[in-house]
């Protein structure tokens, strides 16, 4: 009787993600810098910039910036920016001449030396307890953007169905069209490490509201790791963000990005090379 020899083999070893640093907090003077782009809200940014100093002073473990970035307001906003600096350690000002919530980002997160990169809305709309679970996967080296997310399973969110139905629709539109896979793109509550954004923002065009789903398609094409963040949200009542226009602007941004990936315009292999996560195999 012939005997049946089998040899057995060691299964491969799963293949690694590349090594993401954990962030050195002793040797940056602010682990987070948090920018509130702002335009006429003279109003509104005491509150806001107080509130959010106060919280960070008290739960927040790292060091931080709050930088108030002005839009070219024309009321008393950089005046109130400016006393706000004065009287609140950690809080620093920059003028721009030019609207547009994504021109501030991109100017300020370009230059800030920080290594982790967050922003909010002045409103402050979404509850300031997710900003630790924002940031902390970024400076573990885990993941490279992070998001609060209004539609990912475990948020809490008040608001009018108009706003609710529109925000669905503009994202089932990303995943239908571009094929994301983030769950929402226009919550004002973002952060990015400093490595991934100078890779990114010399690609970003849009300077206005689509800056976000922008640079969000950018870095998961990519290859970057992409944290979402159920959050706590409420509506400002009195947003005055023009919804039909801000839309128009979003879909002719969409219809951009698609063709300059169609394309090969927009270099995302590029950053894949220098940052992108290696695929997992089956």
């Amino acid at each position: 009787m012939t005997a049946l020899t089998l040899t057995l083999q060691a299964p491969a070893a799963p293949p690694s993600l590349p090594a993401r640093a954990p962030v050195d907090i002793r040797a940056h003077e602010a682990v987070l810098d948090v920018v509130i782009p702002v335009y006429n809200e003279e109003t509104d940014l005491p509150g806001c910039v107080r509130r959010l100093h106060a919280h960070m002073t008290r739960a927040f473990p790292y060091t931080f910036r709050i930088t108030i970035a002005d839009n070219a307001s024309t009321d008393r906003t950089l005046e109130v920016a400016h006393e706000l600096a004065h009287d609140l350690p950690c809080v620093r000002v920059v003028h721009l001449p030019q609207k547009g919530r994504g021109r501030a980002l991109a100017a300020v997160w370009s230059t800030s030396d920080a290594p982790v990169l967050a922003y909010m809305d002045v409103d402050l709309s979404t509850d300031l307890g997710g900003l630790l679970p924002l940031v902390a996967p970024l400076i573990s080296g885990h993941s490279d953007v992070a998001i609060g997310s209004r539609l990912a399973r475990g948020a809490r969110v008040v608001r009018g169905p108009k706003r609710e139905f529109i925000s669905r629709c503009y994202n089932l539109i990303l995943r239908t069209v571009l094929h994301v896979q983030f769950s929402d793109a226009q919550c004002g509550f973002k952060a990015v490490r400093r490595d991934a954004a100078e890779q990114l923002l010399p690609l970003v065009e849009d300077t206005g509201w689509f800056f976000d789903t922008e640079l969000l398609v950018l870095a998961e094409r990519a290859g970057l790791r992409i944290h979402e963040v159920p959050v706590d949200w409420v509506d400002d009542p009195d947003s005055r963000v023009d919804i039909v226009a801000t839309a128009v602007a979003d879909l002719t941004g969409v219809a951009r990005v698609l063709g300059g990936l169609a394309s090969g315009r927009i270099p995302v292999d590029r950053i894949r090379a220098r940052l992108g996560r290696t695929p997992l195999a089956a």
